[in-house]
């Protein structure tokens, strides 16, 4: 395991820190990762290291090297667009990296729990997602650069739908021909966890970090994990703005669709989200601010239904309740 001492010793030779104490200051939030704000002579940045277990009460383990993916997503979205993904400054030893510090640019996960909701940033983030998918469709160097299936299946196949397959013999069978069908798909460059929690709020516009799950694989899962912690949070808070967000999230994704007919990345991404939303209550990670019990029933109720008889992702945010009556 790479030691603090090394991550220092790493910047010194990367030329970002002198000589001198370097203070490594933790940032809060990530379950997946160690991460550090690091004063430099040009300004701050930020510095990853991997864990190879999740910060989580269930036994999860993961490649490390899933840091090295993250660093290939961030350089490969910014040839997309320069604004869409901070600028990586250097790869350091056991698969951490050092990337740019935003200052001013505060976490979509905050400004929503905060009541803060804007369907235009939504619409935004669904255009962005789309950009990357649609500029690395069908491309043999992207599926090159990102055999990342072993690490996809630990981060997100089998804790989000096998997991919960395990444990419902009802719904085990829809949800290991889903899990089949999401590993099968070579479309697309996936992202992998474009959730509010790694998503800054720019002047320009969403910022997407924390690709560690990246993979060339099917991009609906992309837009159905972004969906699923908006319709979660429509729940937790019982806004209609979020229902709102919701829709304008899949409409500019929508939008942006243009490798295959999106009436077919609709239906995967409906069926993925409904499986999602599940595994937000009954998998392996569950949604922290999900307490309620009522809430955990609301999901619940609605995802094992959407599950059995499966919409597309439109129709799914459209009927989507945030309680019953």
């Amino acid at each position: 395991m790479t030691t603090d001492a090394d991550i220092v010793d790493e910047l010194r030779a990367a030329g970002l820190v002198g000589e001198g104490d370097i203070a490594l200051t933790p940032l809060t939030g990530g379950v997946s990762c160690d991460v550090w704000k690091v004063e430099t002579p040009s300004g701050p940045i930020v510095v990853k290291r991997p864990l190879p277990q999740l910060r989580v009460a269930a036994e999860w383990h993961a490649p490390v090297e899933r840091g090295t993916s993250e660093v290939r997503w961030l350089r490969r979205a910014r040839g997309v667009d320069p604004k869409i993904a901070p600028e990586v400054l250097a790869e350091l030893a056991g698969h951490a990296f050092a990337m740019r510090f935003l200052p001013g640019c505060p976490v979509w996960k905050d400004e929503l729990m905060a009541g803060r909701v804007d369907a235009g940033f939504a619409g935004e983030v669904g255009r962005g997602i789309a950009a990357v998918h649609a500029a690395t469709a069908h491309n043999e160097g992207d599926r090159a650069d990102f055999p990342n299936d072993e690490m996809f299946r630990a981060l997100r196949v089998d804790p989000f739908l096998l997991y919960v397959a395990r444990h419902d013999a009802e719904l085990a069978p829809a949800l290991e021909a889903l899990a089949a069908d999401l590993s099968g798909r070579k479309i697309a460059l996936v992202h992998g966890d474009v959730s509010p929690k790694n998503i800054l709020v720019s002047a320009d516009g969403p910022v997407f970090l924390d690709a560690e799950c990246a993979v060339y694989g099917d991009p609906a899962f992309d837009i159905a994990f972004c969906t699923t912690h908006l319709l979660l949070k429509a729940v937790w808070s019982g806004d209609a703005r979020l229902n709102e967000a919701a829709a304008a999230l899949v409409a500019a994704y929508r939008a942006g669709i243009d490798w295959e007919d999106a009436g077919g990345v609709l239906l995967r991404a409906g069926k993925l989200t409904a499986a999602l939303l599940l595994a937000r209550v009954e998998g392996k990670s569950p949604a922290p601010y999900l307490t309620d019990p009522g809430h955990k029933h609301v999901i619940r109720d609605q995802a094992r239904a959407l599950i059995r008889a499966p919409q597309p992702v439109d129709a799914l945010v459209a009927n989507w309740k945030r309680t019953f009556a």
